[in-house]
């Protein structure tokens, strides 16, 4: 078995929230802060953590606005976040086709 597609894969993306995230926003133009906590069941200062992680690296782009009067925080993967999760997607695939199958 060659190691390298896992060797290859981007450590930032690889952590348990961040892929997360990127996942459910590669199914979405856009979700809400809110909508993201609650979707994953995370706390609001973990996601917010993440969000910056993955804001910080390029990969997310968050659009402060008011609804009603009131603060909205929106998400959406950028360019550069949807390269870069499908490049991840590929290199996990990579490694899964070449994983031997039980007998």
């Amino acid at each position: 078995m060659n190691p390298d597609p896992v060797r290859q894969l981007d450590r930032l993306i690889h952590e348990k929230g961040r892929l997360a995230i990127l996942s459910v926003l590669a199914a979405s133009p856009e979700l809400s802060f809110t909508e993201l906590r609650n979707l994953l069941e995370m706390t609001d200062g973990n996601l917010s953590v993440h969000i910056r992680t993955l804001q910080e690296a390029g990969y997310l782009a968050v659009t402060k606005s008011f609804r009603k009067r009131k603060p909205l925080t929106t998400c959406a993967l950028t360019p550069a976040g949807k390269i870069a999760f499908t490049q991840y997607l590929d290199l996990l695939e990579q490694f899964v086709r070449q994983t031997p199958r039980p007998s």
